[in-house]
């Protein structure tokens, strides 16, 4: 029961809210013990999710989307801690880019928790989400920047939506070299195109920055980690888990 207690009082709540959902996350003792997407967050969801996890302490939120009315003054008056990331939060990586406020806070997140896996290393961080971008930490803790291009979905929306004849196609199905109906030689350039990209990319880094350690992630890692040549990891949550880093480092 001792122990319990002790796991309770250092967990953490991380919500990251985005255009069309939020994710809320619940860490104990730097690990996921509760994962929640919503259509759009509300203080009645929190408090749903804090009392049911009596203890929650510290909390960071994410807004790329608007933030409902009420929720940052809820998070704001749990115990311990309440960050809203920005461009002069504290971090435990350098961060050398340029227009820090247009930087996406996914991308630095998933630097920092890169960083802190693989020290020692340099890190290619991929995440194939609604956007496909590449990033860079060194392995001296500095955020370079990296490589931002359309993700899997927007690429086969773009072709229908910018022509007038060709069809909106699923990225599951027949996958030949050569496409032998429209069908197949629009899923096959979208998919084999993206997939020499990002192996192109890993490529050429490796080259530049050795010794490099690529990590993919985002919501369509899954669908491209058996096409890549080169080797990598795989860490679908490595957002999330950048975000409680840097909030524990802010608590520290």
């Amino acid at each position: 029961m001792v122990l319990f207690t002790v796991i309770l009082e250092t967990m953490n709540l991380v919500a990251d809210i985005g255009n069309s959902r939020t994710k809320v996350y619940l860490f104990a003792e730097g690990e996921i013990i509760e994962k929640r997407v919503f259509p759009a967050v509300s203080v009645a969801l929190l408090e749903a999710m804090t009392k049911a996890h009596a203890g929650v302490r510290h909390a960071i939120l994410v807004a790329t989307g608007k933030v409902p009315a009420g929720v940052r003054e809820y998070l704001a008056a749990l115990p311990g801690l309440f960050l809203q990331m920005g461009p002069a939060t504290p971090l435990p990586v350098k961060n050398l880019y340029l227009t820090k406020e247009t930087l996406g806070y996914d991308r630095l997140a998933g630097a920092v928790e890169a960083h802190s896996r693989y020290p020692g290393h340099n890190v290619l961080v991929i995440d194939a989400g609604t956007a496909l971008t590449c990033d860079l930490v060194t392995a001296g803790g500095e955020f370079v920047g990296g490589n931002i291009s359309p993700g899997l979905q927007m690429r086969f929306r773009a072709l229908a939506e910018y022509t007038d004849k060709l069809p909106l196609v699923s990225p599951e199905g027949d996958l030949p070299e050569i496409g032998r109906t429209t069908e197949q030689a629009i899923r096959a350039g979208v998919i084999r195109g993206m997939t020499a990209e990002m192996d192109g990319i890993i490529e050429s880094f490796r080259e530049q920055w050795p010794p490099l350690q690529t990590v993919l992630t985002g919501g369509d890692a899954f669908f491209f980690d058996k096409k890549l040549k080169n080797s990598i990891f795989v860490l679908p949550d490595l957002t999330a888990y950048g975000l409680n880093r840097i909030l524990e480092f802010n608590v520290q």
